[in-house]
Order: C-alpha cells, then structure tokens, then sequence
C-alpha cells in the first residue's frame, strides 16, 4: 500500500523522502532541487507533517507526494500569478497536483517558488 503525507512522521526532509519508493523519491528529490535552486536562502524544516522551505521563518512552499500525485503548496498568491500556466494543475485553494506518471513542471515550479521569494521577502521587511 503506498504511503500518504498522514502516515509519515518525519524529522526532516531526508526522512520523509526516505520513507517512499525509489520512483517517488526520485520525484520529490527533483522538486526539493529546485526549490533550492529558487531559493538558495531558505531553510529546509517539515511544518504539517510535509518538508517546507522558510525563508525569514515565513513559509514559502510545502509540497508531498500522495498515491497518484506529488503536491505542491506556493499559497493562493503563488497560483493565482501564473494561473494560466498553472491550470492543468489546480488542486485546491492553495494546492496543485503534478500526477506521478508524468513529467514534472520543474521550470514553472522554479518560476513560482522565485516569485514566492520575492513576495516573501517584500512581506517580512513590511513587518520590520
């Protein structure tokens, strides 16, 4: 049976990753990659049970992988910016949904993830 977000009690990113198989690693490694390609500044952390990147201890994305998906989390304002782009993957409010057995979009995670950072970074310096 494959493993969902809800049955993982992870420590950190490594763990949570390390607790699925090969293939979904390899999926979840690529999305981590990028995000840190993004966002070189962030720190890595799990929050709601799923790895999440901070930047100035603001969440900036989370993301999990689930039976037929890996879910990525940029927050409503993330999707609403590139919501054309975005569409073929729209989950919920705040949540998209890359199916496994298809490419990753990894160059418009990056795009999203940068635009993140800067809104993350407008925002912690509004709060100073």
């Amino acid at each position: 049976m494959a493993k969902s977000m809800s049955t993982i009690q992870a420590k950190d990113i490594d763990e949570y990753i390390a607790a699925f198989p090969k293939d979904v690693q390899q999926l979840l490694e690529a999305v981590r990659a990028t995000i840190k390609k993004a966002a070189p500044g962030a720190k890595e952390d799990i929050k709601y049970a799923i790895p999440t990147f901070t930047v100035n201890g603001s969440n900036l994305v989370h993301f999990a992988a689930f039976k037929n998906h890996i879910g990525f989390y940029p927050a409503p304002s993330g999707i609403t910016e590139f919501k054309k782009e975005l569409a073929a993957y729209l989950g919920g409010k705040g949540s998209l949904r890359f199916p496994k057995d298809e490419p990753l979009p990894l160059a418009l995670i990056k795009k999203v993830v940068k635009f993140r950072v800067a809104e993350t970074m407008a925002t912690s310096k509004v709060k100073k």
